[in-house]
């Protein structure tokens, strides 16, 4: 007996193209899967592999302004997603960093959860959220307050609802099992090595490219460049654009948002990528190391699982990690990849980084997929 998949994520808009959208394609790829959302408007984006295909959404797709993202009705999140009436099918596959891991289902369905992260804003930034946003102040701050600590409730509970956690990466799964108290199976992610270009001879820049948000930290990379005076590409946008080009000096050069042509050609060229960000696993780490381009990161989260620093791993290293997000911390890394930047063989890196590869990802999932369904069938049993 064929089973009926339905697939669910958070959001699909055009500016919604990280590694959680990524894990949604290649799950599509592999699964004959009807897909649903809280918001869609990929399916009318020519552009998109998604263009007119049938997607359901949520009534906040009828909501002023959801187009630009919803997390302006971050209240109504969970809500929202407890309205998709999925008894059709017979296993439900969520894509979840926020809340479409909460999906109704039946005791006869299968719900497997692949969680990029657990629900941010509700648990590690939200002093950040709070400290930063306008919401957090006054008497507006303490309702806010309170609708987060609702969110939290919500989103334990909700956790009960999957049978099956895949987590990104072992920091994730550990997460999942602070917050939720479940384990995780850890599949990384898919990365599309063959389409981003090796190139060995490397260019004298050092590369960002980051959406320009505060956990980016890319103000602190901004700030120990503007010391060190040499030269720095920064690809992305965001909130904290203007900040960032307030502060930068003539040796940093701000592109803005760029197509992925370009930005796989400053990846190939740049002679090593600067990470400043605690990432759950950290997608761009793995795709400049494919180019054979050397990562400096932030030693924490996805990274150490990603990237081989050079002090433990001196003849296979592929980057160095600095231990705090710091301007000095920053500086005394990029110095010391001056000095040791010919021990770095982008061969290698290239052999590394193909352990995380679209085939990779694509057998393990399918086959932890075949897995729940037969453990959910001798149950039945």
């Amino acid at each position: 007996m064929s089973l009926k998949y339905a697939l669910v994520h958070e959001w699909l808009t055009p500016q919604a193209t990280g590694g959680s959208e990524l894990v949604v394609q290649e799950i599509l790829n592999h699964i004959d899967a009807n897909l649903y959302a809280l918001i869609d408007f990929e399916s009318s984006n020519p552009e998109s592999y998604l263009y007119k295909r049938q997607i359901g959404t949520t009534f906040l797709q009828h909501l002023p302004y959801a187009r630009n993202g919803v997390q302006k009705y971050l209240p109504l999140l969970p809500l929202a997603i407890e309205q998709l009436d999925l008894r059709q099918y017979d296993v439900i596959l969520s894509s979840s960093h926020a809340v479409a891991k909460g999906i109704l289902t039946t005791s006869d369905q299968l719900h497997i959860c692949y969680c990029h992260s657990p629900m941010r804003y509700a648990w590690d930034l939200t002093f950040d959220y709070l400290h930063q946003s306008k919401l957090g102040k006054g008497l507006v701050g303490w309702v806010t307050r309170y609708l987060l600590h609702r969110l939290r409730q919500w989103d334990v509970l909700s956790a009960n609802r999957v049978d099956y956690f895949i987590a990104n990466s072992e920091h994730t799964a550990r997460r999942i099992w602070r917050c939720y108290r479940r384990k995780a199976k850890v599949i990384y992610p898919p990365v599309d090595i063959d389409s981003w270009p090796f190139l060995p001879q490397k260019e004298d820049f050092y590369l960002v490219v980051s959406r320009l948000v505060s956990y980016k930290y890319v103000f602190l990379i901004v700030k120990a460049f503007n010391q060190l005076k040499l030269p720095l590409v920064i690809i992305g946008t965001g909130p904290e654009m203007l900040q960032i080009q307030e502060i930068a000096n003539s040796n940093i050069q701000i592109l803005g948002w760029q197509p992925d042509d370009v930005v796989k050609k400053y990846m190939a060229r740049a002679k090593a990528f600067v990470y400043a960000a605690c990432e759950d696993f950290g997608i761009a780490l793995v795709e400049a190391q494919a180019c054979g381009t050397p990562v400096l990161a932030y030693g924490a989260g996805g990274a150490l699982e990603s990237v081989r620093d050079l002090r433990s791993c001196q003849d296979t290293a592929t980057g160095i990690f600095f231990n705090t997000q710091t301007e000095t911390a920053i500086m005394e890394a990029v110095e010391k990849f001056e000095i040791y930047q010919s021990s770095f063989n982008p061969e290698y890196m290239r052999s590394h980084a193909s352990q995380f590869s679209l085939a990779v990802f694509a057998e393990r999932y399918l086959e932890f997929i075949h897995q729940c369904n037969r453990e959910k069938i001798s149950i039945k049993k």
